[in-house]
């Protein structure tokens, strides 16, 4: 069973940043394809970036050119800098780590862009 946890949710003025971090469990981190996902309240989750096992990335078209996705297997974490943030990017944010049939979620962080 693996364990996931993010943090460096918060409050921010619209253009401000923000880097969210996800720590996992376990000893396979490398080979799991990470994801992040957000939800705002009475709204469906709707998917932000992903990167693949080979660092591969991919974006949601409402987050291109302003959050970037990166991992550290060193230390079994996945981040999603965020960057010019619009209040429209108020959502609870969600680390997900998938590996063929295994899907795991952590809890999900608080962003809020607010003036």
């Amino acid at each position: 069973q693996v364990q996931v946890a993010e943090s460096g949710g918060g409050l921010v003025q619209p253009g401000g940043s923000l880097r969210l971090s996800c720590a996992a469990s376990g000893s396979t981190f490398s080979v799991y394809e990470l994801g992040w996902y957000r939800q705002a309240p009475g709204k469906q989750r709707e998917f932000v970036a992903r990167i693949t096992s080979g660092d591969s990335t991919v974006y949601a078209d409402s987050v291109k050119g302003r959050f970037t996705i990166s991992r550290d297997n060193a230390k079994n974490t996945v981040y999603l800098q965020m960057n010019s943030l619009k209040p429209e990017d108020t959502a609870v944010y969600y680390c997900n780590l998938r590996l063929v049939a295994y899907t795991y979620w952590g809890q999900g962080t608080q962003v809020t862009v607010s003036s």
